[in-house]
């Protein structure tokens, strides 16, 4: 009977209960470190090595990459100019030429050889059609200049 009277009684009883709690505290201690150990001091350690790297290369690796396409918009002109340069010495040779002097005049000066008659054909539909792109249809050219020296000053143009 001692036997029975020692297992309920109430220091029994808690001793009992005081076990069964520090074995749910352990346990959940435990799991907390399980958590807890899958993000070691190294692996913290690493992620910020790497991050410095990010931070560190990042704006060096911007700057190497505009001025690379720096350096081929400056290609792309050098190459723009050599081709004008070379269209320029070959209009500079054929400007030696008398003949193509003589056919430069007679296109954009109007010039005749002597013996040859000249002749200018005006289109009316196309002087017309300037005339409207002005708006100046039917009206005297004194009008119109005097029509743009007063809207030369207007703000909205």
């Amino acid at each position: 009977m001692a036997g029975n009277r020692d297992r309920f009684s109430t220091a029994t009883r808690l001793r009992l209960l005081g076990e069964q709690t520090a074995a749910r505290v352990y346990r959940s201690q435990n799991r907390r470190q399980d958590r807890r150990s899958r993000l070691t001091g190294r692996a913290a350690f690493l992620a910020l090595v790497v991050c410095t790297l990010v931070v560190a290369l990042a704006y060096p690796m911007r700057q190497y990459v505009s001025q690379r396409n720096e350096i081929a918009d400056q290609e792309r002109l050098a190459r723009e100019a050599k081709q004008r340069v070379e269209e320029l010495r070959d209009e500079k040779a054929r400007l030696q030429d008398d003949a193509y002097i003589q056919r430069l005049a007679r296109e954009h000066l109007h010039y005749v050889m002597p013996g040859e008659t000249g002749y200018t054909v005006i289109d009316p539909d196309v002087s017309e059609r300037r005339r409207e792109e002005r708006g100046a249809t039917g009206r005297p050219w004194y009008s119109n200049v005097l029509d743009g020296v007063d809207n030369a000053d207007r703000p909205d143009r």
